[in-house]
């Protein structure tokens, strides 16, 4: 059988015949050693058909074709040119060597072309990849080189199919910025303290917030200068007006030194800077927090921002945490403790970065092991959510920060929680409902599927039943059994009553009702009474037209 070999560069697709296998033999060895030496090579393959590609955008196109095992129709007509013609009901004589295994059994389902793909097929494959320069003529040197740079990288950049709002780096570095943000701003704050204090020593014990202190320190600037007219400002920025003034009243009385203009001048600016750090970073929390729910939502909504934030940047993406098991991510900062308590034989540490959350500080002392190991599993389910779900919504997170309330109630009174199961079908049935109806808040989104569905059928019956008000007063009377729920069982009665009574009695009566209701029908429409039993009543107005309709022929 004559064995055929298509090969996949980045310039085009080129197929091969090879020759002499019978002297060479189904030897993976005999063909490596063949494969190095081109005049050897020459003889066993043989070019029978080369179809370039038309431009980049085509060869990517084809490469994602064949990465993912599927046989486009430029391929086709090009197997079909080249390759020998089958007759009709008769068997080929000839196979295809392929080097993915899922593009041979997908050309072999279209074509009932065999293929094949072994060790010997992908030796005389790297043979040609080896040599194809030689066997096109009209390849330059560089230019296989250069498609194959270009390839290489448009391919790259199309399989990283990512998006931007999505990109987890953005929030390792605001971590990381915000942490060394907060060393600074507090080291800074320190110096600030520490070189005011030489002029104006009494401030550091009224005033305790270093941002404060900074915006103060810049306010009253020399102290010799500070009077009671300065205490407005002093309140703006404090906030309190007993503090301004007894600031007021210990830069009178103060023990520091004087310092020269230079020197205040110099003060100020450096406590100017740590203002803007503040400032700064205020800014950077927020959008840490504004990115993390475009990251990970559910996570940020179970454990919180900053927390989460750790997680992620501690695991290297979200991706490494979404693969990280739970008894590893309740761990996870704790590394060192852990390794040496393996290596003391002690006791493990219970806890590393998820201890930072509001749930473990919550839970009693006997109850912070099992706090940790159970928030780590709704950890590690809410980033496997956050990681592979493809729309992004909090439902999970926050019936998972849910469950993790009940379980410190749990812990701490007894109080039974919920099942995993029932809280997860809540929160998938949330997060559908999120996608189909955002503006409307339901208490039980468990029966909102068939509360819409119930919307729709009460809405169509009120449509039929206004039209048939509108045509016939007989339907009118019906309508009225919305406002009322007990006049239904009322009218049964009437009617009963009037089978047994009297044709012309009956027929006075329900005159009179057709009379009444019909005024009622009209303020009906005003007030858009509900349509459901509007809908359920109209069958009951067709059975009293009928009954008009009898006694009518009776009295006849």
């Amino acid at each position: 059988m004559t064995l055929y070999l298509l090969y996949e560069s980045a310039s085009g697709y080129a197929l091969f015949q090879a020759h002499g296998l019978d002297e060479i033999g189904q030897n993976t060895e005999a063909v490596r050693s063949s494969v190095t030496d081109i005049n050897r090579f020459g003889k066993v393959a043989k070019l029978v058909g080369f179809n370039p590609f038309d431009s980049a955008l085509d060869a990517l196109n084809q490469c994602n074709a064949v990465s993912e095992g599927q046989m486009t129709d430029e391929l086709r007509s090009f197997l079909d040119l080249s390759l020998p013609k089958v007759k009709e009901g008769k068997k080929p004589k000839f196979s295809v060597g392929v080097a993915e295994p899922k593009l041979g059994s997908h050309i072999y389902e279209v074509t009932k072309i065999p293929c094949q793909s072994n060790e010997f097929v992908l030796e005389l494959l790297r043979g040609v990849r080896l040599h194809f320069n030689t066997f096109i003529a009209n390849l330059k040197p560089g230019d296989l080189e250069k498609a194959q740079l270009g390839l290489g990288h448009s391919y790259s950049r199309a399989k990283v199919k990512f998006n931007v709002n999505r990109v987890d780096n953005m929030v390792i570095q605001a971590i990381f910025l915000l942490d060394t943000l907060d060393k600074d701003i507090n080291s800074f704050s320190m110096r600030v303290r520490e070189w005011y204090s030489w002029h104006f020593p009494e401030l550091v014990k009224i005033v305790n917030d270093n941002y404060l202190y900074a915006k103060v320190a810049k306010f009253v600037d020399n102290k010799a200068e500070l009077s009671e007219d300065k205490i407005p400002g002093l309140t703006d920025i404090i906030g309190d007006e007993d503090k301004a003034k007894e600031i007021v009243e210990a830069a009178k009385a103060s023990m520091g030194q004087d310092l020269s203009i230079i020197d205040l001048i110099n003060v100020k600016q450096f406590a100017q800077r740590v203002m803007d750090l503040a400032e700064y970073r205020k800014k950077l929390y927020d959008y840490l927090v504004a990115k993390m729910n475009d990251i990970a939502p559910n996570l940020a909504a179970l454990i919180g921002e900053v927390v989460g934030a750790r997680l992620i940047s501690h695991a290297g993406s979200l991706t490494n945490l979404a693969k990280c098991p739970s008894s590893t991510l309740q761990i996870l900062g704790a590394e060192k403790a852990l390794f040496r308590a393996l290596k003391t034989r002690g006791n493990t540490p219970k806890y590393g970065l998820i201890f930072h959350s509001s749930f473990i500080g919550r839970a009693s002392a006997r109850n912070k092991g099992r706090m940790a190991r159970y928030l780590a599993n709704k950890c590690s389910m809410a980033s496997r959510i956050d990681c592979f779900l493809e729309k992004s919504t909090t439902a999970f997170g926050d019936k998972l920060r849910e469950q993790v309330e009940e379980r410190l109630d749990f812990y701490d009174k007894g109080v039974a929680p919920r099942k995993n199961i029932d809280v997860m079908k809540v929160a998938m049935e949330n997060a559908e409902n999120q996608d189909t109806e955002m503006d409307v808040d339901e208490p039980t989104v468990a029966t909102s599927v068939k509360k819409s569905k119930k919307k729709k059928s009460k809405t169509e019956a009120a449509e039929d039943g206004e039209a048939m008000a509108e045509d016939k007063q007989t339907a009118v009377p019906n309508g009225d059994a919305s406002e009322e729920p007990k006049s239904e069982k009322k009218k049964k009665k009437k009617e009963k009553r009037k089978l047994e009574e009297e044709t012309d009695q009956a027929a006075e009566k329900a005159n009179g009702v057709n009379g009444l209701h019909a005024d009622e029908g009209t303020a009906k429409k005003k007030k858009k009474k509900k349509s459901k039993d509007d809908g359920e009543e109209l069958p009951v107005g067709s059975e009293g037209k009928k009954k008009k309709k009898k006694s009518k022929s009776e009295d006849e």
